[in-house]
């Protein structure tokens, strides 16, 4: 029966799976950096345990499994990035006699490698973009040469948006080849690349499947995830404005199918990109939680989280399908500076006041006080907003943000009002390309009157909290040796029971 859950991540996914497991009444356990020692994550578990100085100590499977064995843990949730998809944790897990929340070793394995993954999908009749092998120059030629340019080159271990580069003629290939290798290998310590085809035109969609032990499996529907830059996930919607009820129908299917054949369990994403024509092509499959998991909760009343923990635990499926209502939208909002190229902006946060209202959630990892480090991702947290109709989701999405503070380091919080507001986003009319193509007009600051009296604001509150701020207690995590008590609450926990 299910247990304690060490949480191998940081940030705010960590904060979130916090969140499911104290529903569950299940302890947490935090892991912590040296960079990381104040962090929010660290101080809302119900333990807390150092393992090491660095970003590497999270992308180290025996220390993370560890420090799950030394604290007692049942299981593991990775979250989504390190070792999230690492088929390496999830085997250490099962020698530990630890449960890994998440699917089976063999399906990230299939998935886990690019190339490997489109060859599985294509056994299993999944359409894929065009491709071949970029193992040296000639091969990454000729496979261009077959496919026809634009095409892309990308990282077979890549993710996020990292060792992926546009190629537009045969000129550019070898400086290209030779930089995405470089990029691959830093990022992922894999230098191998593949080539694919460069759907032009194209909106990225992908579909959210969940499944149990029993093989029983469920989509959740599609997310639009075209609103990108340099191929990282800016805002995310649900449903796509752009996908007909027939097509969509057909790319749900398929990506049930794909997960069928891999014996897949536990949450997953297949990831597609949509043609003018409704074409749809498999791009990869994520065998973990994605970071826009929250617009798929807020459309179906399902929480991703809960039940990714439920079928590590043997339970089944409680739903044979889902209904889905409304409109959710979710904007990443980052601590980097759009001005000056999107530059990392890290340094610590004077204030921090989040938006509220009726259908807004903002999951984030942060607080008045917290250190935004460089060593890691600058997502500060993500807002997402439901709505009956897609235009009251992105009016509350917009005044939402328009409501969010923050003080100390600078944001993307304008840019993300002014893409919102692009005639051609509030018409659902965008691709891929759109961000890069209007880069110029949504990051030029403005200087309106709405923005003057914003800023008036921002330095009243900041005034008004200097005190509070002085006095604000940054001390880590308290506690015998390495573990720290919680401070999730004021008043001390409640025994815990188990959840069935």
């Amino acid at each position: 029966m299910a247990g304690k859950v060490l949480i191998a991540n940081r940030g705010e996914i960590a904060v979130r799976i916090m969140r499911a497991l104290r529903e569950l009444q299940l302890p947490s356990v935090a892991v912590y950096t040296d960079a990381d020692r104040d962090a929010l994550h660290a101080r809302r578990a119900d333990e807390a345990v150092r393992i090491g100085e660095g970003r590497a100590a999270y992308l180290d499977a025996e220390r993370i499994v560890s420090a799950a064995r030394a604290s007692g843990a049942w299981g593991i949730h990775p979250g989504y990035g390190f070792l999230s998809e690492s088929a390496e944790l999830c085997q250490a897990c099962e020698r530990a006699d630890l449960v890994f929340i998440g699917p089976p070793a063999s399906a990230i394995h299939e998935m886990g490698d690019k190339a490997r993954a489109r060859k599985r999908m294509q056994d299993a009749g999944v359409p894929v973009v065009p491709g071949g092998p970029a193992g040296d120059l000639e091969q990454a030629k000729a496979s261009a040469a077959q496919v026809g340019y634009p095409v892309l080159l990308k990282a077979t271990a890549g993710g996020g948006g990292k060792g992926m580069r546009r190629v537009d003629n045969e000129s550019e290939l070898a400086s290209a080849l030779e930089r995405t290798r470089s990029e691959a290998e830093k990022s992922f310590g894999d230098g191998t690349v593949y080539i694919e085809k460069a759907i032009v035109g194209a909106r990225h969609v992908e579909i959210q499947v969940l499944g149990d032990r029993d093989g029983n499996l469920v989509h959740l529907f599609e997310r639009d995830c075209s609103l990108q830059r340099r191929h990282q996930k800016i805002v995310e919607e649900t449903p796509c404005p752009a996908l007909a009820d027939t097509t969509r129908a057909a790319i749900c299917q398929v990506a049930l199918s794909g997960a069928r054949a891999i014996g897949y369990h536990s949450a997953g994403t297949f990831e597609f990109l949509l043609g003018l024509d409704q074409s749809f092509y498999f791009l990869e499959m994520n065998t973990r939680l994605q970071v826009e998991h929250p617009i798929t909760e807020l459309v179906t009343g399902v929480d991703l989280v809960r039940e990714m923990i439920q079928i590590a635990d043997g339970v089944k499926l409680s739903f044979e399908s889902v209904e889905r209502r409304g409109v959710a939208i979710e904007a990443r909002v980052y601590a980097e500076d759009p001005s000056q190229g999107f530059m990392p902006a890290p340094g610590r946060i004077e204030r921090l006041a989040a938006p509220s209202g009726p259908f807004v959630r903002d999951d984030s990892g942060v607080a008045s006080g917290s250190w935004v480090s460089p060593e890691f991702d600058p997502l500060l947290s993500k807002l997402c907003v439901w709505g009956k109709t897609r235009d009251q989701a992105l009016a509350r999405l917009r005044r939402a943000l328009g409501e969010y503070t923050v003080l100390g380091v600078a944001t993307n919080l304008e840019f993300l009002e002014r893409l919102l507001a692009h005639p051609r986003v509030v018409a659902g009319d965008y691709t891929t390309t759109f961000v890069e193509s209007h880069l110029a007009e949504l990051s030029q600051p403005s200087e309106s009157d709405e923005q003057q009296r914003r800023n008036a604001i921002l330095l009243t509150a900041l005034a008004a909290h200097a005190d509070h701020l002085a006095r604000a207690d940054t001390s880590g995590p308290r506690g015998p040796g390495n573990t720290a008590q919680s401070r999730w609450r004021d008043a001390p926990p409640k025994p815990l029971t188990p959840y069935r």
